[in-house]
């Protein structure tokens, strides 16, 4: 049986498809668990159990007593309850609109090694319907909006499913589907089976080859994000580099390309940059490095209560007012949505709630959010008039 991680694993394709020698790199890079990976984990089983209750997989009495056992868990909260539930209620009706024979699998291991030496993985959902397979993923992040679209993972995933089931069935068309319920967001990307196949044999077969024997070319990119040695990557400091070195002179003085030049690259300079600046300080205060011409120091110090109670009760005894001693005011929106649960808070404040337009920022066109047109620009164009 194979280790509980496949070195080149569907979540890391996105790294060692562009990248091939980065997945033995990283595996001499101790795994480290985030709470964000945690409590996703504890989102795809709560989404489970609620799912094999729907298919009646398990009886009320055991959905009952498992989900009592998960609500002792930290991860557990009524927003992460409502928004397992958004997912499942997709995953419901994504069931529903399927065949009466539609075979329907959740968790589901699947082998994708005939394309990836030692590739495997699980799938949250799996369904097949006439000649059609959906697998579908719940995405647990608030943060960036995760689109199926050329999405390594998802299509590993579903390669995995084909090859498990394909024999099965005359499957012709594969579906992806990413559910990220705190974003609002749904996003499915449709295949002719032939085309995914297609895509695996000349784009994953060669690059996971590579990849497995330590070979390609080293590459960087949007995927350096979350790769793990993305901070003493060479290849990486090559490109940030190359825009460290440009010999800045004052604004005017720059072409517009140049400007455009540094525009498009200054965000993962930052990040680069950054990158580096962690990995010193996590050496130095774990490890005890010393960095030539670095020293580690003690920041500025806050002063903080040791224990508000008490500092109440000194103040009222002294004899002054609570008005001056308490600055009482409304939660903030985030805070108050938490407390109150998102359906309950929209019922309740919805009507008292807005959301003003953004700050306007400059970004690359590559960018998926609505170009807008700003104030100086609309001036100007009524000027021209």
């Amino acid at each position: 049986m194979m280790g509980a991680h496949a070195m080149l694993s569907a979540s890391g394709a996105h790294r060692w498809i562009p990248c091939p020698p980065s997945a033995r790199l990283e595996k001499e890079i101790k795994e480290i668990t985030s709470i964000y990976a945690q409590e996703g984990t504890f989102m795809h089983s709560l989404a489970e159990l609620h799912l094999k209750l729907y298919l009646k997989k398990i009886t009320k009495a055991s959905f009952n007593k498992e989900l009592q056992v998960m609500k002792k868990n930290n991860f557990y909260t009524e927003e992460v309850e409502e928004a397992v539930q958004v997912y499942v209620d997709i995953v419901i009706e994504r069931i529903n609109a399927a065949e009466k024979d539609a075979l329907i699998l959740l968790e589901e291991w699947v082998d994708f090694s005939l394309w990836v030496p030692e590739g495997f993985g699980t799938s949250d959902v799996i369904i097949i319907s006439g000649s059609t397979i959906e697998v579908m993923d719940l995405k647990g992040g608030r943060g960036v909006k995760i689109y199926a679209d050329d999405n390594y993972q998802m299509r590993l995933y579903a390669l995995g499913s084909i090859n498990n089931f394909g024999i099965l069935y005359d499957l012709e068309n594969v579906k992806m589907t990413i559910v990220q319920p705190r974003l609002d967001h749904i996003s499915t990307e449709e295949l002719k089976i032939e085309d995914l196949l297609d895509w695996a044999n000349t784009v994953v077969k060669p690059k996971a080859e590579l990849a497995y024997a330590g070979k390609g070319t080293m590459a960087a990119g949007d995927h350096c994000r979350f790769c793990k040695i993305k901070a003493t990557c060479r290849e990486r400091a090559k490109e940030n580099m190359k825009l460290a070195a440009l010999d800045f002179k004052d604004p005017p003085l720059l072409t517009e390309d140049e400007i455009v030049d540094v525009l498009l690259a200054i965000d993962e300079l930052k990040k680069w940059a950054s990158d580096i600046e962690d990995y010193a300080y996590a050496k130095a205060v774990n490890e005890g490095k010393r960095w030539p011409g670095f020293k580690l120091v003690e920041g500025r110090r806050s002063r903080k209560y040791t224990d508000e109670k008490k500092i109440i009760e000194r103040l009222i005894n002294e004899g002054y007012e609570e008005e001056k001693i308490f600055k009482k005011s409304l939660l903030t929106l985030t805070k108050l949505e938490k407390e109150l649960g998102k359906k309950k808070f929209e019922e309740i404040l919805g009507d008292y709630v807005e959301r003003p337009p953004g700050k306007l920022q400059l970004v690359p066109e590559s960018d998926k959010r609505k170009e807008v047109k700003n104030e100086a620009q609309i001036d100007f164009k009524n000027k021209g008039e």
